[in-house]
């Protein structure tokens, strides 16, 4: 059994920690909980049965007491911990992006390269039925060659951030990161070379003078000619909203609906259909499948799950995407790398 520790207890970690500590996921017992600052740390532990607490993660990296770990803390702190752990030989399971930016990113890729470990990033929508159909589709060439690849993603409202604690490129780092891996992931043996964006504050315009960006378009050009668009909001008020669209020479694809079943209630009044959700209610099911399958591949297994590459790839786009929407003009990858 992989004795695992989740550090950070943010919304995501624990949701993280209450799937692993239900045992949904054969070969991974989560034995710890860490996070210097989460004020009921003690009592989730206690109520999800895990034993040890830990305020700095940075001392499971080298008391030999978790074989694995997932890193669900903040962006920025990502390296640092992918440094850590990466060293001290714990197998890693990482939550995007790689890190804040590029360089970052860049640091982090390499530690993980060094390392005898399994390294993953939390790229989920690779694991959820709908995109892992769609995948199959493209490869046995059902819609020939790609042309086109659109992915949305629109998180569910009314937003209830904070503007003010929200760091400059969110929109792109850490929404839309999910876009461009799946992107590249559809369109797999080509290179993205070259982006176009455009951003702003039209959930909270109020706070666009402080440079907060809320939804966001971008436009990538790859190496074998397909063009992919991948769009975001921070507010869909009717729920939370994944889609996507692969066009190609003999077809088309689509995966993702914006509802909760295929059930529609039709009367006098229109059309109804439910679609309220989170990621959490959504998309447990591919979370479960990604932490399947970073346990199957400590096992020995080789399964197929995105790397570090994946993730720097992803990171690439995201730091061209901010310059691309900064500057007004399209950037190639190239200059970001």
């Amino acid at each position: 059994m992989t004795r695992v520790a989740v550090v950070g207890a943010g919304r995501i970690g624990r949701h993280h920690a209450r799937l692993l500590a239900a045992g949904e996921v054969p070969g991974l017992e989560l034995t710890v909980l860490a996070d210097p600052l989460a004020p009921d740390l003690d009592e989730l532990a206690a109520e999800l049965g895990v034993g040890r607490t830990v305020r700095d993660p940075l001392e499971l990296a080298g008391d030999g007491s978790v074989d694995a770990v997932v890193i669900t803390a903040p962006a920025k702190l990502h390296p640092e911990l992918i440094e850590a752990f990466a060293g001290a030989g714990v197998h890693i399971f990482t939550e995007k992006p790689l890190g804040v930016d590029v360089a970052s990113a860049t640091r982090a890729v390499a530690d993980a390269q060094k390392a005898p470990i399994v390294f993953q990033v939390g790229f989920n929508r690779r694991f959820s039925e709908s995109w892992v159909n769609a995948k199959k589709a493209v490869v046995d060439g059902a819609v020939g060659a790609v042309h086109r690849i659109h992915s949305i993603t629109r998180d569910p409202g009314p937003y209830a951030g904070d503007p003010a604690r929200t760091a400059p490129g969110t929109v792109f780092n850490e929404t839309l990161i999910h876009d461009f891996d799946t992107i590249c992931w559809l369109n797999e043996g080509s290179e993205p070379v070259e982006v176009y964006a455009v951003a702003d504050a039209l959930v909270v315009p109020e706070a666009k003078a402080s440079g907060f960006q809320d939804s966001a378009v971008v436009v990538i050009r790859f190496d074998n000619g397909a063009i992919a668009t991948a769009e975001a909001s921070f507010c869909a008020m009717y729920g939370y909203d994944l889609r996507g669209e692969v066009f190609g020479s003999a077809g088309m694809v689509q995966m993702g609906d914006p509802t909760n079943t295929a059930a529609r209630l039709f009367d006098a009044t229109g059309l109804h259909a439910d679609t309220h959700g989170t990621d959490e209610s959504r998309y447990h099911a591919a979370y479960r499948a990604e932490f399947q399958a970073f346990a199957d591949r400590i096992a020995g297994a080789d399964v197929p799950a995105p790397g570090a590459m994946d993730g720097l790839r992803a990171q690439w786009i995201a730091a061209a995407s901010i310059r691309s929407a900064a500057e007004g003009r399209r950037v190639g990858l190239d200059e970001v790398k």
